[in-house]
């Protein structure tokens, strides 16, 4: 059962296919001859714009996002091209990756991942089986990672860098169905629940950095994993840690910041010097009030784990991106 619910659309719906549909695959036509140029290494975690590495991690990242999109755009049309251009971009790029185990480099992984849910019953038997055994390698690098660490887990283990090694691996435990896996990721979650967020909802993130930024980033890749886990009918927005935690508490205590009913100015207090850093460089989003529309994409995933969500999803923005709508639409209203 793959993450993304969106239906093949036949030949009479094309025409009359939801303008987001239209547009995503009008995007991707456009790119149907690009060619990948796979890097060993991503690295952005720590460093600005022009630093090191970081403008060509963010360029080649960006061909993850592609590959999700050509995904959808085949499961859409079953346009061969597109499927062409994922078996081309998968092959490159699992021939040649390195995974680091930093989830902050590595987090848009999730766009291979996607890429390969959506088109695994039909890539070339050579292609699956290296993409499975890269995912593989790359899961149970971050498992033995987290297990390594003792208990209870700290730091960077129990932050929001934690939030995107579990999403890793539970995205890729549903995609390859690997029950041992899922079992992995299923404890690891509700640990990082019980680590990560308060009884009220608050974030380890939001105490030390004082950015509703971070809490947003924190929550977003846990929406995610639980709606890898909700395809496979598992619930994991409430799943409840030993502290009473869960992650709908969390979304629910963010919310009326979202709403504008509540206002926030970032980072005044953090406790990390990169944000201070981020601040002088003058990036938006590291000083003044907090914009709620910086959680759009955040709630409107979270609309697709429960309907509630959804009146604060459209208010942040009328549609969410574009991949979303056709990855997994909501019920007509």
């Amino acid at each position: 059962m793959n993450f993304c619910a969106a239906p093949a659309l036949q030949t009479s719906e094309r025409t009359n296919a939801d303008p987001g549909v239209k547009t995503l695959v009008a995007q991707v036509a456009a790119r149907v001859n690009d060619m990948p140029h796979p890097v060993a290494t991503l690295h952005t975690e720590g460093t600005l714009p022009h630093e090191g590495i970081y403008d060509r991690s963010v360029e080649a990242a960006n061909e993850l996002d592609l590959m999700r999109d050509a995904a959808l755009a085949w499961r859409a049309t079953s346009d061969d091209r597109f499927l062409k251009l994922v078996d081309r971009f998968l092959t490159a790029w699992v021939a040649t990756y390195r995974p680091s185990f930093n989830p902050i480099d590595e987090t848009r992984f999730e766009g291979l991942i996607l890429a390969y849910d959506m088109t695994a019953s039909a890539l070339p038997v050579k292609t699956r089986n290296a993409t499975m055994a890269f995912l593989t390698r790359f899961a149970n690098g971050y498992i033995a990672q987290v297990d390594a660490q003792p208990r209870p887990l700290k730091g960077n283990f129990a932050n929001n860098w934690q939030s995107h090694r579990v999403k890793l691996i539970a995205m890729i435990a549903f995609t390859l169905d690997n029950r041992k896996m899922i079992a992995t990721a299923q404890r690891l979650f509700v640990e990082h629940i019980g680590d990560n967020i308060a009884p009220d909802g608050s974030t380890r993130d939001f105490a030390e950095r004082d950015a509703l930024h971070y809490v947003a980033y924190d929550l977003q890749p846990l929406v995610t994993a639980a709606l890898a886990a909700r395809r496979h009918n598992r619930n994991w927005l409430n799943e409840r840690a030993a502290n009473g935690a869960t992650l709908t508490r969390a979304l629910d205590w963010l919310a009326p910041y979202a709403m504008g009913e509540k206002t926030h100015e970032e980072f005044v207090h953090s406790t990390v010097a990169f944000d201070a850093r981020r601040r002088e460089a003058g990036l938006p989003g590291f000083s003044g009030p907090w914009d709620p529309k910086n959680a759009a994409e955040l709630f409107h995933l979270a609309a697709r784990l429960n309907g509630r969500f959804t009146p604060i999803a459209l208010r942040l923005a009328p549609k969410p991106p574009a991949w979303l709508a056709v990855c997994l639409p909501l019920p007509a209203r």
